[in-house]
Protein backbone atom coordinates (compact mmCIF):
# COMPACT_ATOMS: atom_id res chain seq x y z
CA UNK A 1 0.00 0.00 0.00
CA UNK A 2 2.96 2.47 1.13
CA UNK A 3 4.80 1.85 -2.31
CA UNK A 4 1.47 2.26 -4.46
CA UNK A 5 0.99 5.33 -3.02
CA UNK A 6 4.75 6.76 -3.02
CA UNK A 7 4.21 5.83 -6.93
CA UNK A 8 1.02 7.35 -6.94
CA UNK A 9 2.46 10.65 -5.95
CA UNK A 10 5.58 10.22 -8.43
CA UNK A 11 3.18 9.91 -11.32
CA UNK A 12 0.62 12.95 -10.51
CA UNK A 13 3.99 14.79 -9.92
CA UNK A 14 5.29 14.04 -13.46
CA UNK A 15 1.88 14.46 -15.21
CA UNK A 16 0.98 18.09 -13.34
CA UNK A 17 4.49 19.01 -11.19
CA UNK A 18 6.18 18.79 -8.74
CA UNK A 19 3.68 21.18 -6.62
CA UNK A 20 1.61 17.87 -5.58
CA UNK A 21 4.06 16.96 -3.35
CA UNK A 22 3.48 19.97 -1.10
CA UNK A 23 -0.48 18.90 -1.39
CA UNK A 24 0.09 15.26 -0.41
CA UNK A 25 3.38 14.83 1.84
CA UNK A 26 2.46 18.25 4.10
CA UNK A 27 -0.54 16.11 5.92
CA UNK A 28 1.40 13.20 5.91
CA UNK A 29 4.30 14.26 7.54
CA UNK A 30 2.16 16.38 10.15
CA UNK A 31 0.07 13.34 11.04
CA UNK A 32 3.80 11.33 11.95
CA UNK A 33 4.25 14.17 14.12
CA UNK A 34 0.76 14.01 15.82
CA UNK A 35 0.33 10.27 16.29
CA UNK A 36 3.95 8.91 16.81
CA UNK A 37 4.18 10.39 20.53
CA UNK A 38 7.14 8.35 21.10
CA UNK A 39 9.05 9.70 18.31
CA UNK A 40 8.45 13.08 18.86
CA UNK A 41 9.61 12.66 22.30
CA UNK A 42 13.16 10.95 20.94
CA UNK A 43 13.46 13.89 19.27
CA UNK A 44 12.52 16.53 22.38
CA UNK A 45 15.19 14.86 23.80
CA UNK A 46 17.56 15.10 21.26
CA UNK A 47 17.33 18.82 21.07
CA UNK A 48 16.99 19.20 24.80
CA UNK A 49 20.59 17.75 24.87
CA UNK A 50 21.68 19.92 21.79
CA UNK A 51 20.52 23.22 23.36
CA UNK A 52 19.68 22.55 26.91
CA UNK A 53 19.56 26.75 27.59
CA UNK A 54 16.37 26.71 25.34
CA UNK A 55 12.53 26.01 26.14
CA UNK A 56 10.52 23.06 26.00
CA UNK A 57 8.17 24.73 23.16
CA UNK A 58 11.41 25.93 21.24
CA UNK A 59 12.48 21.79 21.34
CA UNK A 60 9.38 20.99 20.21
CA UNK A 61 9.38 23.60 17.43
CA UNK A 62 13.01 22.23 16.35
CA UNK A 63 11.40 18.28 15.98
CA UNK A 64 8.48 20.04 13.95
CA UNK A 65 10.15 21.76 11.81
CA UNK A 66 12.86 18.77 11.54
CA UNK A 67 10.16 16.13 10.40
CA UNK A 68 8.71 18.92 7.31
CA UNK A 69 12.49 19.71 6.34
CA UNK A 70 12.74 15.93 6.13
CA UNK A 71 9.59 15.67 3.72
CA UNK A 72 10.99 17.90 1.16
CA UNK A 73 14.02 15.06 0.57
CA UNK A 74 10.96 13.24 -1.41
CA UNK A 75 10.60 16.40 -4.06
CA UNK A 76 14.50 16.24 -4.47
CA UNK A 77 14.34 12.42 -4.77
CA UNK A 78 11.47 12.54 -7.59
CA UNK A 79 13.79 15.33 -8.62
CA UNK A 80 17.08 13.51 -9.13
CA UNK A 81 15.39 10.07 -10.65
CA UNK A 82 13.28 11.53 -13.27
CA UNK A 83 15.18 14.75 -14.66
CA UNK A 84 18.22 15.34 -12.91
CA UNK A 85 17.44 18.91 -12.13
CA UNK A 86 19.94 19.48 -8.90
CA UNK A 87 22.69 20.83 -8.63
CA UNK A 88 25.78 21.15 -5.77
CA UNK A 89 28.74 22.84 -4.62
CA UNK A 90 31.85 21.44 -2.37
CA UNK A 91 34.48 21.72 -0.08
CA UNK A 92 37.02 18.85 -0.38
CA UNK A 93 35.61 17.89 -3.68
CA UNK A 94 39.55 17.67 -4.79
CA UNK A 95 39.58 14.52 -2.16
CA UNK A 96 37.51 12.54 -4.38
CA UNK A 97 38.53 13.19 -7.69
CA UNK A 98 42.08 12.58 -6.58
CA UNK A 99 40.90 9.03 -5.34
CA UNK A 100 38.91 8.06 -8.48
CA UNK A 101 41.71 9.73 -11.12
CA UNK A 102 44.07 7.26 -9.60
CA UNK A 103 41.80 4.91 -8.53
CA UNK A 104 43.35 4.15 -5.01
CA UNK A 105 39.88 3.64 -3.57
CA UNK A 106 37.95 5.13 -0.48
CA UNK A 107 35.34 5.16 1.70
CA UNK A 108 32.52 7.37 1.55
CA UNK A 109 31.21 8.27 5.45
CA UNK A 110 27.93 9.38 5.32
CA UNK A 111 25.41 9.70 7.84
CA UNK A 112 21.38 10.28 8.39
CA UNK A 113 21.97 14.09 8.80
CA UNK A 114 21.61 15.23 5.28
CA UNK A 115 20.99 13.54 2.54
CA UNK A 116 23.19 10.45 2.10
CA UNK A 117 21.15 9.09 -0.76
CA UNK A 118 20.85 12.93 -2.83
CA UNK A 119 24.83 12.43 -2.23
CA UNK A 120 25.30 9.40 -3.50
CA UNK A 121 23.21 10.19 -6.80
CA UNK A 122 24.31 13.31 -7.66
CA UNK A 123 28.19 11.57 -7.82
CA UNK A 124 27.59 9.12 -9.93
CA UNK A 125 25.77 11.97 -12.21
CA UNK A 126 28.25 14.35 -12.47
CA UNK A 127 31.58 12.12 -12.00
CA UNK A 128 32.79 10.28 -15.39
CA UNK A 129 34.60 7.46 -14.12
CA UNK A 130 33.51 6.65 -10.54
CA UNK A 131 33.24 3.56 -9.74
CA UNK A 132 30.71 3.56 -6.59
CA UNK A 133 29.56 0.67 -3.87
CA UNK A 134 26.62 1.44 -1.49
CA UNK A 135 26.12 -0.44 1.20
CA UNK A 136 21.91 -0.66 2.05
CA UNK A 137 20.09 -2.05 4.87
CA UNK A 138 17.49 -4.68 3.71
CA UNK A 139 14.68 -3.91 6.05
CA UNK A 140 11.45 -6.25 6.33
CA UNK A 141 8.23 -5.21 4.59
CA UNK A 142 9.73 -2.30 3.53
CA UNK A 143 8.40 -1.74 -0.27
CA UNK A 144 9.52 2.51 -0.49
CA UNK A 145 12.85 0.98 0.51
CA UNK A 146 12.97 -1.45 -2.24
CA UNK A 147 11.80 1.83 -4.74
CA UNK A 148 14.19 4.00 -3.57
CA UNK A 149 16.82 1.16 -3.95
CA UNK A 150 15.70 0.88 -7.95
CA UNK A 151 15.94 4.29 -7.85
CA UNK A 152 19.91 4.65 -7.14
CA UNK A 153 20.60 1.23 -8.85
CA UNK A 154 19.47 2.95 -12.11
CA UNK A 155 21.78 5.83 -11.87
CA UNK A 156 24.57 3.24 -11.85
CA UNK A 157 25.62 2.60 -7.86
CA UNK A 158 25.89 -0.77 -7.26
CA UNK A 159 23.82 -1.67 -4.36
CA UNK A 160 24.86 -4.75 -1.44
CA UNK A 161 21.54 -4.90 0.94
CA UNK A 162 22.68 -6.31 4.24
CA UNK A 163 20.70 -8.87 5.43
CA UNK A 164 18.47 -7.89 8.56
CA UNK A 165 20.06 -10.66 10.60
CA UNK A 166 23.29 -7.99 10.84
CA UNK A 167 24.98 -9.19 7.26
CA UNK A 168 28.09 -11.56 6.70
CA UNK A 169 31.34 -11.78 6.90
CA UNK A 170 31.22 -12.35 2.85
CA UNK A 171 29.60 -9.10 2.44
CA UNK A 172 32.44 -6.95 4.18
CA UNK A 173 34.89 -8.74 2.16
CA UNK A 174 33.00 -7.91 -0.97
CA UNK A 175 33.22 -4.39 0.02
CA UNK A 176 37.21 -4.54 0.68
CA UNK A 177 37.69 -6.16 -3.13
CA UNK A 178 36.10 -3.83 -4.45
CA UNK A 179 38.37 -0.83 -2.71
CA UNK A 180 41.71 -2.75 -3.80
CA UNK A 181 40.06 -2.47 -7.43
CA UNK A 182 39.93 0.90 -6.84
CA UNK A 183 36.31 1.62 -6.70
CA UNK A 184 34.66 3.38 -4.00
CA UNK A 185 32.08 2.28 -1.38
CA UNK A 186 29.54 4.39 0.70
CA UNK A 187 27.72 3.65 3.65
CA UNK A 188 26.55 5.83 6.77
CA UNK A 189 27.91 4.88 9.39
CA UNK A 190 25.96 7.04 12.52
CA UNK A 191 23.58 3.48 13.27
CA UNK A 192 23.43 0.22 12.60
CA UNK A 193 21.59 -1.24 9.55
CA UNK A 194 19.40 -4.05 10.98
CA UNK A 195 20.40 -3.25 14.68
CA UNK A 196 22.22 -6.61 14.72
CA UNK A 197 25.46 -5.47 13.24
CA UNK A 198 28.38 -4.29 15.37
CA UNK A 199 29.12 -1.33 16.98
CA UNK A 200 31.44 1.28 18.21
CA UNK A 201 30.75 3.01 21.71
CA UNK A 202 31.29 6.84 21.36
CA UNK A 203 31.20 10.36 22.92
CA UNK A 204 28.38 12.49 20.98
CA UNK A 205 26.95 15.30 22.90
CA UNK A 206 28.37 14.32 26.17
CA UNK A 207 26.40 11.34 25.87
CA UNK A 208 26.83 7.77 24.88
CA UNK A 209 26.34 7.15 21.60
CA UNK A 210 26.79 3.62 19.22
CA UNK A 211 27.94 3.71 15.76
CA UNK A 212 28.40 1.12 13.10
CA UNK A 213 31.52 -0.43 13.47
CA UNK A 214 32.17 -1.89 9.62
CA UNK A 215 33.07 1.38 7.67
CA UNK A 216 36.43 1.55 10.15
CA UNK A 217 37.08 -1.95 10.40
CA UNK A 218 36.93 -2.00 6.36
CA UNK A 219 39.29 1.09 5.98
CA UNK A 220 41.45 -0.70 8.46
CA UNK A 221 42.09 -4.12 6.39
CA UNK A 222 41.70 -2.98 3.04
CA UNK A 223 44.03 0.49 3.88
CA UNK A 224 41.90 2.76 1.99
CA UNK A 225 41.41 5.97 3.01
CA UNK A 226 38.17 7.00 5.12
CA UNK A 227 36.42 10.17 3.56
CA UNK A 228 33.99 12.05 6.40
CA UNK A 229 31.08 13.32 3.45
CA UNK A 230 27.80 15.43 4.48
CA UNK A 231 25.38 16.46 2.00
CA UNK A 232 23.25 19.30 3.05
CA UNK A 233 20.62 21.08 1.72
CA UNK A 234 21.19 24.54 0.86
CA UNK A 235 18.51 26.12 -1.32
CA UNK A 236 15.63 24.74 -4.15
CA UNK A 237 17.34 22.13 -5.88
CA UNK A 238 20.28 22.77 -4.25
CA UNK A 239 23.26 21.18 -1.91
CA UNK A 240 26.61 21.72 -0.72
CA UNK A 241 28.54 18.74 0.46
CA UNK A 242 31.70 18.62 2.91
CA UNK A 243 34.45 16.04 2.70
CA UNK A 244 37.34 15.78 4.53
CA UNK A 245 41.08 14.83 3.81
CA UNK A 246 41.96 11.14 3.54
CA UNK A 247 41.63 9.54 6.88
CA UNK A 248 43.43 6.39 7.49
CA UNK A 249 42.89 3.97 9.97
CA UNK A 250 46.06 2.02 11.00
CA UNK A 251 47.19 -0.27 14.04
CA UNK A 252 51.09 -1.18 14.45
CA UNK A 253 49.78 -5.02 15.72
CA UNK A 254 46.34 -6.95 16.41
CA UNK A 255 46.62 -5.98 19.17
CA UNK A 256 45.88 -2.59 18.77
CA UNK A 257 43.16 -2.85 15.82
CA UNK A 258 40.45 -2.38 18.62
CA UNK A 259 42.01 0.91 19.82
CA UNK A 260 42.33 2.36 15.91
CA UNK A 261 38.99 1.45 15.43
CA UNK A 262 38.05 3.41 18.34
CA UNK A 263 39.70 6.10 17.71
CA UNK A 264 38.87 6.10 14.15
CA UNK A 265 34.91 5.67 15.01
CA UNK A 266 35.11 8.94 17.69
CA UNK A 267 36.97 11.04 15.40
CA UNK A 268 33.82 10.66 12.95
CA UNK A 269 31.47 10.96 15.92
CA UNK A 270 33.38 14.54 16.58
CA UNK A 271 32.96 15.67 13.39
CA UNK A 272 29.35 14.99 13.24
CA UNK A 273 29.11 16.97 15.82
CA UNK A 274 30.36 19.57 14.39
CA UNK A 275 28.29 19.54 11.41
CA UNK A 276 24.90 19.33 13.46
CA UNK A 277 25.67 22.28 15.73
CA UNK A 278 25.76 23.63 12.03
CA UNK A 279 22.65 22.10 10.44
CA UNK A 280 20.35 20.99 13.64
CA UNK A 281 17.34 21.24 11.79
CA UNK A 282 19.01 18.55 9.11
CA UNK A 283 19.07 15.40 11.40
CA UNK A 284 16.90 12.84 10.23
CA UNK A 285 17.89 10.22 12.56
CA UNK A 286 14.40 9.43 14.66
CA UNK A 287 14.85 6.70 16.54
CA UNK A 288 17.02 6.48 20.14
CA UNK A 289 20.22 7.66 19.19
CA UNK A 290 21.76 9.40 22.74
CA UNK A 291 22.49 6.65 25.33
CA UNK A 292 23.39 7.51 29.23
CA UNK A 293 24.66 11.13 29.75
CA UNK A 294 28.88 11.31 29.94
CA UNK A 295 30.64 12.61 32.72
CA UNK A 296 34.69 13.26 32.36
CA UNK A 297 35.04 10.29 34.63
CA UNK A 298 32.50 8.08 32.78
CA UNK A 299 34.01 5.49 30.32
CA UNK A 300 32.37 4.66 27.69
CA UNK A 301 30.68 0.85 27.82
CA UNK A 302 32.89 -2.21 27.05
CA UNK A 303 32.36 -3.73 23.76
CA UNK A 304 33.11 -7.71 23.29
CA UNK A 305 35.93 -8.27 20.58
CA UNK A 306 34.58 -8.23 16.81
CA UNK A 307 34.70 -11.86 15.02
CA UNK A 308 38.54 -13.09 14.43
CA UNK A 309 37.67 -13.41 11.00
CA UNK A 310 37.28 -9.26 10.77
CA UNK A 311 40.38 -8.69 13.03
CA UNK A 312 42.77 -11.15 11.17
CA UNK A 313 42.01 -10.76 8.24
CA UNK A 314 45.41 -9.93 6.75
Amino acid sequence: MRRFYYQLINFLARTLGTWVFSIFIWPITTAFFVFFPKRVAHGLRFYGVLFPDRSRFYHLRCVWRQYHNFSRLFVDRFLLHENGELSYTSEGWEYIKEAVDERSGGILLMSHMGNWEMAAGLLTQKTPGLRLLLYMGRKHKEKIGAFIKSGLSRTGIRIVAVDPEGGSALEIIEGINFLREGGLISLTGDRPWSGKERTVPVRFLGHEAHLLEAPHVIALLSGAPIFHFFAFRSGPRQYHFFITKPIHVKAASRADRKTAIRQSAQRYADHMEQMLRRHPLEWYNFDVFLGRKLTNDNNLTSEPESRDLLYKQK
